[in-house]
């Protein structure tokens, strides 16, 4: 395959995950706006409805996207969760009840779910393993690129909150603006996954399979299901997987990206050096996805995720501490954007690549799909349990709490985690 047509169809699959980051992030921004547009300023449980939906979407998306991949194929898939990302971007900012804002957020979050299990696997399966590591690390840089993307959007339709008609304009039409921004990237995403192939590996599969299956018996073919994945032979590999892509999640990264208004007043910058800081660890996240676009075929993957679980834990180590004497100013902001910087280039982007290489060829599009759905069962779990452990133990304890848990997998990783680097696609 030429190289450029390489380039072009994984960067195609990867505005997936651009949206994807985008769509994941922009809701904080536009969360004190909307919260007072739908009265809902004092209500936590809708509060956490609102924040939540779209990762109850990404749930199902993931839960049946692994099936559908691979009895309609990965290009499909990919066309379905653009339509999604559209529908939503549209509808979630035109909408004035609550209850319809939340099935647009909840169908945004179905296509956030389709799209972070397609896209790595796509790029994964077109890619050469020379370079197979570099090229699912750029579903990882779209991610955080949609990330920063949402994040400038954000503080520039919020700035100068101070201001009277700027604040009234914010809770009628800024929020709705931050969602509208995502139709342009989503409706492009729509127009270029039309010219980009097949998977060669759902190809060569379905190739196989109707080589093997009896006319009469193509509705009962060997399409891997999950009684194939839960195979004993396959336990290890699994175990691997749901581990990875929990531990992904419960390092506690993205509650900085989540809960950035409470982690940073809570650090003494009020509303408007929130947004300045958040859009500065938004830039880290990029420059440092970078690095691993270099470093994960030079270092390898076993590495990365070495010195991210370790590194994460000192971080975090010193960051509850600092939390716990009340520092406050630029310290606390340098500790954040080391925490994101040593996320950006090692969990964040060779996650991905992980759950993309060690699975089979048979069982890979069913166990991406259970992998991603553990990943997003860990997103929603941490993102419902950092309100009521910052309440009862305060930010410090949380973030203890958080490098413990990047201590724990540090052992694990460093017992169980295989190094993939330059090894081809396993069929069986």
């Amino acid at each position: 395959m030429n190289k450029s047509f390489l380039y072009f169809i994984c960067m195609v699959s990867a505005m997936g995950g651009l949206l994807f980051g985008y769509d994941w992030v922009v809701i904080g921004g536009a969360k004190p706006f909307y919260e007072q547009f739908f009265a809902i300023s004092d209500n936590p449980i809708m509060q956490g409805v609102a924040m939540t939906t779209a990762l109850i979407g990404c749930l199902f998306g993931a839960m049946v996207a692994g099936v559908m991949a691979d009895r309609f194929g990965r290009k499909p898939l990919l066309i379905i969760s653009a339509v999604l990302f559209t529908v939503s971007a549209v509808a979630t900012g035109l909408f004035n009840d609550f209850t319809m804002f939340n099935i647009a957020r909840f169908i945004g979050g179905i296509g956030i779910g389709v799209a972070s299990a397609l896209a790595p696997m796509y790029i994964a399966e077109v890619s050469p393993a020379d370079i197979r590591g570099r090229m699912v690390s750029l579903n990882q840089m779209t991610i955080v690129l949609g990330i920063l993307s949402a994040q400038i959007v954000n503080m520039l339709l919020a700035r100068d909150t101070s201001n009277a008609d700027t604040q009234t304009w914010n809770l009628n039409w800024g929020w709705r603006w931050m969602f509208w921004a995502e139709a342009l990237p989503a409706g492009l995403f729509l127009i270029m996954s039309f010219f980009i192939p097949e998977s060669p590996v759902f190809t060569r599969l379905k190739a196989e399979r109707q080589r093997n299956t009896a006319i009469e018996d193509t509705h009962t073919n060997d399409k891997a299901g999950l009684k194939d994945l839960f195979q004993k032979k396959y336990a290890h590999l699994l175990t691997l997987g749901l581990v990875i892509a929990v531990f992904q999640q419960w390092c506690g990264t993205n509650v900085i990206f989540n809960y950035a208004q409470e982690i940073f007043v809570g650090a003494g910058f009020d509303v408007d050096g929130m947004f300045i800081n958040i859009v500065i660890t938004g830039i880290a996240n990029v420059l440092f996805t970078f690095v691993a676009l270099y470093t994960v075929e030079k270092w390898g993957r076993r590495t990365l995720m070495l010195i991210g679980a370790g590194g994460l834990g000192l971080v975090y180590l010193v960051l509850g501490s600092c939390y716990a004497l009340h520092t406050t100013g630029f310290l606390m902001v340098a500790l954040v954007v080391t925490a994101i910087s040593c996320y950006a280039m090692t969990l964040g982007p060779v996650t991905w690549v992980l759950l993309a290489e060690i699975f089979p060829d048979r069982i890979r599009g069913i166990a991406m799909a259970v992998c991603t759905f553990a990943l997003w069962t860990g997103c929603c779990t941490l993102t419902f349990s950092f309100p009521s452990m910052n309440a009862a133990l305060g930010s410090s304890g949380s973030f203890w709490i958080y490098s413990a848990i990047c201590f724990c997998a540090f052992i694990y990783l460093m017992k169980h985690c295989p190094e993939t680097r330059g090894k081809e696609l396993k069929e069986e």
